[in-house]
């Protein structure tokens, strides 16, 4: 494969993703929708809207030209957010040349197919070389070379083990999964989890009642994965557990600190308006809850934080709701 790195996405994760490729050596573009956006970074060497303080190489190519962004291009890799997926792959398709693999960092699931990234792309982009790169990364630890681990999932494990040798370095250790199911899941549904963690922390409900909510969480989105298809062993891994332990107590998180504002008392307007990017986990719980009432899944905590974002539910009767309901076994 050509060392020549497309990524489309100037979040923060396609902006560390381009950053890490780089200082190994690659020759990478990183593509945004947003002209004005792309000159800022240009000019400035920085992403100071979602990776301030990061000062970018001169050899991140930066771009925001459709027919020229994956102008010998051997992997391109997809960090748009989940809400704007499809549109933008539809836009960028036609230049894309065919059996270009693609690597999706990107976590959600679309409202209206339920399908995760790679089924979005893979209805959208011609070929069948596609993976995942997911885990326990938050990306201003991942720019300052931070100690971090990742999966790469892929029906291909040649594409999958390549993968792991483009990002692994001295810091940043990659493990391979066949599961990609499974770590598109948890990848997606942890984000919900951590609104609700954000909403713990919001009230001040303490240490015992975010270890309840990280352990219970866990256990409804395996619930999920398993019903999809997914391997149980993966929810234990770092794209599941990993990832959500990470996301629920990071400072930096959006989801968590969503929540937090939530909890605290901000409207869900409010709280939304003060945070930079997109909160996946707000559409993911919609996404969600479509997926367990198809497939009967009993998710508690996603359908509390689904009414507290999508219906206005109080956050005090969520709480106390959560904690009224039927007794049961811990295993059941």
């Amino acid at each position: 494969m050509s060392e020549r790195i497309t990524i489309i996405g100037d979040g923060a994760m396609g902006t560390v993703c381009a950053l890490m490729l780089a200082h190994k050596g690659y020759s990478v573009t990183l593509w945004g929708y947003n002209d004005e956006q792309i000159r800022l970074i240009r000019e400035n060497r920085e992403n100071t809207r979602f990776l301030p303080g990061v000062s970018l190489p001169i050899s991140i190519d930066l771009s925001s030209d459709d027919s020229s962004v994956f102008n010998s291009a051997g992997l391109v890799i997809s960090a748009v957010p989940c809400v704007f997926l499809k549109d933008i792959w539809k836009r960028l398709v036609r230049h894309l040349p065919q059996h270009t693999p693609v690597v999706s960092v990107t976590k959600g699931i679309d409202y209206e197919t339920l399908k995760c990234p790679i089924g979005i792309i893979s209805e959208i982009v011609e070929t069948r070389q596609l993976a995942v790169l997911s885990g326990p990364n938050i990306a201003g630890e991942l720019a300052q070379s931070l100690p971090a681990t990742a999966t790469a999932a892929s029906h291909d494990p040649t594409l999958a083990q390549h993968v792991q040798r483009l990002f692994t370095t001295n810091w940043f250790r990659v493990y391979t999964n066949d599961d990609v199911t499974g770590v598109e899941i948890a990848g997606a549904a942890k984000n919900v989890i951590a609104i609700a963690a954000g909403i713990i922390d919001g009230m001040k409900a303490g240490d015992n009642a975010k270890a309840a909510l990280l352990t219970r969480g866990l256990v409804e989105i395996k619930r999920l994965g398993e019903k999809l298809g997914a391997k149980p062993q993966t929810f234990n891994g770092l794209s599941g557990l990993g990832d959500l332990v990470t996301t629920c107590i990071s400072p930096m998180g959006r989801n968590r600190t969503f929540g937090q504002a939530v909890g605290s008392g901000k409207s869900v307007e409010e709280a939304l308006d003060n945070i930079p990017g997109q909160v996946e986990g707000v559409n993911t719980s919609r996404a969600i809850m479509r997926l367990a009432d198809k497939h009967q899944v009993d998710m508690p905590i996603t359908r509390a934080v689904y009414q507290i974002v999508a219906e206005n539910k109080p956050v005090a009767q969520a709480m106390a709701d959560l904690m009224s309901r039927d007794l049961k076994s811990e295993l059941g």
